[in-house]
């Protein structure tokens, strides 16, 4: 499969772009500065871009199967971030009609699991408003998603990790796994990768968590 991956740099990104490299896919990852970006393989396009212009993206999309997108805020500082350039993909997106695209959002911006232990809707509240700025910019990128021409998926993780790839997990398409409290990196790109191919997963939010 062609895909092309956003965020590249980050932590999720480059778990992506790992995985999809070592699944046979050719990928193309979308960075602003490659002297950060240190994967390498044979199969793997670095294409530099400003990710605020969706006209310069449309050459990073255009041909592709699919598209995940690891961008995000990584501190409060960053609030926006998310839906910003998620934005200015979809628009690069839809101008070339390519349309399968995963992001990752987080677990608070989804539905409260059912029979939710008390102390865990008691942390999930503190941190909820901890992040409120964070939680609501993936909101408002949700709601680009939901508005779009695409066949999205948002997958959401709770608190992560830098441990390595296990490859188990929980995952409730619609849903939020209960007492879910960790995942690592790793494994959220791999849920990523395993719900492109997943049709009861677009234009849905799949919760993941140990």
């Amino acid at each position: 499969m062609k895909v092309t991956v956003f965020g590249a740099t980050g932590g999720i990104g480059q778990e992506i772009v790992k995985q999809a490299l070592a699944a046979g896919h050719e990928v193309t990852a979308v960075v602003r500065d490659p002297a950060r970006f240190a994967v390498t393989g044979g199969r793997l396009t670095v294409f530099r871009a400003d990710l605020k212009d969706p006209e310069g993206l449309r050459k990073a999309v255009a041909g592709r199967e699919a598209v995940l997108s690891g961008l995000g805020a990584r501190s409060r500082k960053d609030v926006g971030v998310a839906a910003t350039l998620t934005r200015t993909v979809l628009r690069a997106m839809e101008a070339e009609g390519t349309r399968r695209l995963v992001v990752v959002s987080a677990a608070p911006v989804g539905p409260p699991p059912e029979r939710q232990p008390l102390v865990d809707r008691i942390v999930g509240r503190v941190i909820s408003a901890v992040l409120k700025g964070v939680y609501d910019d993936l909101r408002v990128m949700e709601g680009e998603l939901a508005r779009s021409a695409t066949d999205w998926t948002s997958v959401r993780p709770p608190k992560l990790t830098d441990k390595p790839l296990t490859g188990t997990y929980r995952k409730v398409v619609g849903g939020t796994p209960r007492s879910g409290r960790t995942i690592a990196r790793a494994d959220v790109a791999h849920a990523m990768l395993a719900v492109l191919d997943d049709p009861a997963a677009v234009k849905q939010g799949v919760g993941v968590a140990y």
